[in-house]
């Protein structure tokens, strides 16, 4: 009882550490946390779609692959339509103007070739159709023909007709013989040149031949001229 006492240490800093608490600012921050992560859980599970399992996820992988390949031909095959496109569109005005080009030349023709049948002698039967140059020549057994006509009191609308040739000329066994050669159909507008060959009879060697212009297989005369084969 009397023994020596011990000597009680004493800190004013003991009591303040047994009392030590989380700052309010760190509750504040884990609360905020626990309130997004359970915000986030809440979305993916309650509001937004489904999450998409492994399977489904390769499968929409492999989905979006074969849609851009897909997109990538449409891609390649629209330009190539558009490379044809351009090419068509170039092909017809090449065509256009190979077209106006050949108006053009028709125009000088004709022109040139009234001119021509102006400088022509007159036919002297005066018929409704005049035949105002011919020419017949003979070769392989066919009767090559070159012949002129015009109209003097043409209209705007072309002249139905048929050129029909009798050729008079020498048959084998047979003597001086006239062939008719099948009719000719033609459109006359004011001047016409018509230019062709029909056959001939085997053995047959022509002399001369008169070219009539009917108004239609058996219609009226309108225009005749007879001229030496040569």
């Amino acid at each position: 009882m009397f023994s020596r006492s011990r000597a009680v240490s004493f800190s004013r800093y003991e009591q303040r550490r047994s009392r030590w608490r989380l700052p309010r600012w760190l509750w504040l921050l884990l609360a905020g946390t626990a309130l997004g992560a359970g915000g986030v859980i809440y979305l993916q599970e309650e509001v937004l779609p489904p999450r998409l399992t492994a399977d489904a996820s390769a499968r929409t992988t492999a989905a979006f692959e074969t849609a851009e390949a897909e997109r990538l031909r449409l891609a390649q095959t629209q330009s190539q339509l558009n490379l044809q496109l351009a090419a068509a569109v170039d092909a017809r005005q090449n065509q256009v103007a190979e077209l106006t080009a050949g108006r053009a030349t028709i125009e000088r023709l004709h022109g040139d070739l009234a001119a021509l049948a102006d400088a022509l002698p007159p036919d002297p039967r005066a018929g409704a159709v005049a035949v105002r140059a011919l020419r017949f020549v003979q070769g392989d057994g066919r009767l090559a023909y070159d012949v002129a006509l015009s109209r003097e009191r043409a209209t705007g609308r072309p002249l139905a007709a048929v050129m029909q040739l009798v050729v008079t000329g020498d048959a084998q066994g047979r003597g001086d013989t006239a062939v008719t050669l099948p009719p000719v159909a033609l459109s006359l507008g004011a001047l016409a040149v018509l230019r062709g060959s029909l056959p001939l009879p085997a053995g047959f060697r022509p002399r001369q031949t008169t070219l009539r212009i009917l108004g239609g297989p058996g219609g009226p005369l309108l225009g005749m001229r007879v001229a030496l084969v040569r």
